[in-house]
């Protein structure tokens, strides 16, 4: 079972967090280990910036209470970028440099997250 101040500091600074009849709640202080939480960005820029580190920073603490994070890295996504043409943030990029920045996410997440060798296809 979890400490519930544990849970308590992990939801300090949320705004509102809507969690029906508190199932969300009740799962983290009896089976954390049974929360999967996917995170996925695309790799529109080499490296990764302040606002996805508050967002790894908080993947973390769902970490140490027992939940598997997964990244993601949006590769065919961060290759055609915005397909509405609207956003600038989000160009279409080579592939030779959407490859580039996977690999600089990959080399930064470790700083963040608790990495997990694959051992397979899931």
């Amino acid at each position: 079972m979890v400490d519930k101040k544990k849970i308590d500091e992990l939801f300090r600074g949320v705004g509102k967090f809507i969690d029906p009849d508190d199932i969300f709640r009740k799962k983290l202080e009896t089976s954390p280990e049974k929360i999967v939480i996917k995170f996925g960005v695309d790799p529109t820029r080499p490296d990764i910036h302040l606002g996805h580190a508050v967002v790894l920073h908080k993947l973390r603490q769902f970490q140490d209470l027992g939940c598997k994070v997964i990244f993601l890295v949006g590769d065919f996504t961060g290759s055609i970028g915005d397909p509405t043409g609207k956003s600038k943030v989000r160009p279409e990029i080579d592939n030779k440099i959407m490859v580039e920045n996977v690999n600089t996410y990959i080399s930064q997440i470790p700083k963040i997250l608790k990495i997990e060798p694959i051992t397979s296809a899931e």
